[in-house]
């Protein structure tokens, strides 16, 4: 059985190779940004986009292998804390920053010319499917927070890994999704915002159901969660919250700006038969 974390401040073991992927995926960025840069700065991907890519890099190491991983292990606030950023926070970063443009750059021109005509179709059928990534974005949510999927998860090493896997492959479809509705010209808001909407819905009702529980409903965590001085039903209701208010915060400000993109579409179109009018012959 594993040792209780002191504190998030205790030194923590280091990533296993779990850490490569994204530690390549920030190599081959940053020298792609570089190239790019160096004809033009700014020019493809702005400074505030690089920095989202950055950033979502590095918060996806502090998740995955920093010392809220270790506490996650006895605390479910902190296991939910993971949770919703791998779903709600570190997806939109990562996409946010254009990371195909940077990387091809990096590659050798054969190479990056493969992944293109290899990855290219499976990810633009994907990001067009709003309403299956939303499905899967909420299905993956319910599952792993049923006591006994999560308690599965727990006692095995490789089951967990595949939990959180399963978390940030279904964030970034979902996010993929939602950006293409965001940054499309000819994409109305609506179904994006239902979308939206309903995965809000959906987290709040969970989110309800770990804060107003009368008793801890994970019994691992009952069982853990003293050992670091924490009371098990306040630890759950922690997570509750965690889930219900902050976690909603990114699906909000994507429905806000998809209803604001659509009002000024809307704007504009009106605008423009008006403009086109003769004047009226006032003589």
């Amino acid at each position: 059985m594993c040792r209780p974390p002191g504190s998030l401040a205790e030194p923590w073991a280091p990533p296993g190779a779990w850490l490569l992927p994204p530690a390549l995926l920030l190599a081959l960025y940053l020298a792609g940004l570089w190239r790019l840069w160096r004809r033009a700065p700014g020019r493809g991907i702005t400074p505030l986009e690089a920095a989202g890519f950055v950033a979502g890099i590095l918060l996806l190491a502090f998740v995955l292998g920093g010392p809220l991983n270790a506490y996650a292990r006895w605390s479910l606030g902190a296991h939910m804390a993971q949770h919703m950023l791998l779903l709600a926070v570190v997806p939109p970063l990562l996409l946010a920053g254009r990371a195909w443009a940077a990387i091809s750059l990096a590659l050798p021109r054969a190479v990056a010319g493969g992944l293109h005509r290899l990855l290219h179709p499976a990810s633009t059928w994907l990001a067009a499917r709003l309403g299956p990534a939303t499905v899967a974005h909420a299905a993956v949510m319910v599952l792993w927070h049923l006591p006994g999927s999560l308690q599965a998860a727990l006692a095995s090493e490789r089951l967990h890994e595949a939990m959180h896997a399963s978390f940030l492959l279904a964030g970034l479809w979902f996010w993929s999704a939602l950006w293409r509705r965001i940054r499309g010209q000819g994409a109305g808001p609506a179904p994006g915002v239902v979308a939206t909407v309903s995965l809000m819905m959906v987290m709040g009702f969970l989110g309800a159901l770990l804060t107003f529980a009368p008793r801890p409903l994970y019994p691992l965590y009952g069982f853990r969660a003293p050992e670091v001085g924490l009371e098990a039903l306040a630890d759950q209701q922690l997570a509750g919250l965690l889930m219900w208010v902050p976690s909603c915060l990114p699906y909000l400000a994507g429905a806000l700006w998809l209803t604001w993109r659509g009002l000024g579409r809307a704007g504009r179109a009106v605008r423009r038969p008006a403009a086109g009018l003769p004047g009226r012959n006032t003589g």
